[in-house]
């Protein structure tokens, strides 16, 4: 349990032990379930935390309140990492008011079978929660990133409780690192909804943040506009990088060998910004982060049962999945007798909004013997010119 002012204390907890959040991203740092207990005239509690961690956090809750009864449950989000312990904590404490809007309790029916008709506080855009000192006034954020979820702004210590938004995998204690982790998290468990995300952040532009607690990661007080501006980015879908991205899914290693000497020449050509991924041997959760990220990505795959290598056709839907957009791409195929890499890729791209294909296309019949460095050299050229792709730093 930490102070964030004399008046709220951070009461969630840091799941060390979970490999995978949500069932599919590794979080090798683990992940945190934030929730705050705000101590004024009225005692509000910010969320509840994954039912992993309950007990932990009940002995916070506990702990925080010093055996005062809270008066509020705010519920911003209704994802289980957040809400899994509604339901006893009204056992615990059942004359709290929860406060939510109308989808919250729509779901809170779904999830769990409670009556809760005398206890619910619907609250709407720009509503205001007295609790003394302090007050939340309410900002509805549907769709960042579920349908009900709302943030709400503490006026007095100008303190935004962001829900999901500005959250991130691992530990309380890194905001220096927040960049990393957060970009993983925001292009693969929000970044579809970037035009979502533009709402908010023009509903929170005026209001003077000092700080945000984030449902996930640490506390953010050192320079708020940083992180404005990185979500203003990342939801715009402007690439952060230029440089090139190769995500290759290889059989025998023939696509990899392709992809590792079509690196090399791009770097000859003075592109210093370069990566490799290997799709079937590193987690795809990290190729989306690269992909949003950088502004240049050759997919490189051999041809499987007459389509894409399965690898590829995963990081593909992925991508799709999580409008991915504004980008130009390349395509290096390979097949033994049909390469059908580019033929089944293009309109998979070609779906999406503002991407640029390379017309030409590297095609290999089983390795590079037929495919002559004249050919990566023009392939790389033509990226350069038609993409931003620059020989800088």
């Amino acid at each position: 349990m930490n102070e964030i002012s004399d008046s709220i204390m951070y009461i969630g907890v840091y799941d060390k032990t979970l490999e995978y959040f949500e069932n599919q991203y590794p979080v090798p740092n683990g992940i945190t379930y934030n929730s705050y207990l705000i101590k004024d005239e009225k005692i509000a509690v910010m969320d509840t935390v994954d039912i992993r961690m309950s007990n932990d956090w009940f002995k916070n809750l506990e702990s925080a309140l010093n055996g005062s009864v809270p008066d509020y449950l705010v519920i911003h989000h209704m994802e289980p990492d957040h809400s899994s312990c509604i339901s006893t904590f009204l056992e615990k404490y059942p004359n709290a008011k929860v406060v939510g809007n109308a989808r919250t309790f729509s779901m809170i029916y779904q999830f769990f079978d409670i009556d809760i008709e005398a206890n619910k506080v619907v609250v709407t855009e720009g509503d205001m929660l007295d609790l003394g000192k302090h007050k939340l006034n309410f900002y509805m954020a549907p769709m960042v990133h579920w349908p009900e979820v709302m943030v709400s702004f503490e006026s007095t210590e100008k303190i935004l409780f962001s829900a999901d938004a500005f959250g991130t995998f691992g530990s309380l204690i890194y905001e220096e690192d927040w960049d990393k982790e957060a970009g993983r998290y925001y292009f693969n468990i929000i970044g579809k909804y970037g035009n979502q995300v533009q709402i908010l952040l023009k509903k929170l532009a005026p209001l003077g943040i000092s700080k945000i607690a984030s449902l996930h990661g640490p506390l953010l007080e050192n320079n708020i506009s940083a992180y404005i501006n990185k979500y203003q980015s990342w939801s715009s879908y402007e690439p952060e990088y230029s440089g090139v991205f190769i995500a290759y899914a290889s059989i025998y290693g023939n696509t990899a060998y392709a992809a590792k000497k079509l690196a090399k020449v791009f770097e000859n050509k003075g592109v210093k910004n370069v990566v490799l991924f290997d799709l079937a041997r590193q987690d795809v959760s990290y190729a989306v982060d690269y992909a949003f990220r950088f502004d240049s990505v050759i997919l490189a795959s051999a041809t499987h049962d007459a389509a894409l290598f399965p690898p590829m056709e995963f990081f593909i839907s992925h991508l799709k999945g999580r409008n991915y957009q504004k980008r130009n791409v390349g395509i290096l195929e390979n097949g033994s007798w049909a390469p059908a890499v580019a033929r089944i890729l293009t309109p998979i791209l070609n779906s999406m909004i503002d991407i640029k294909i390379c017309n030409k296309v590297i095609s290999i019949k089983s390795a590079c013997k037929n495919t002559t460095d004249e050919d990566m050299e023009a392939f790389a050229d033509e990226m350069i010119k038609m993409q931003s792709v620059t020989p800088s730093a």
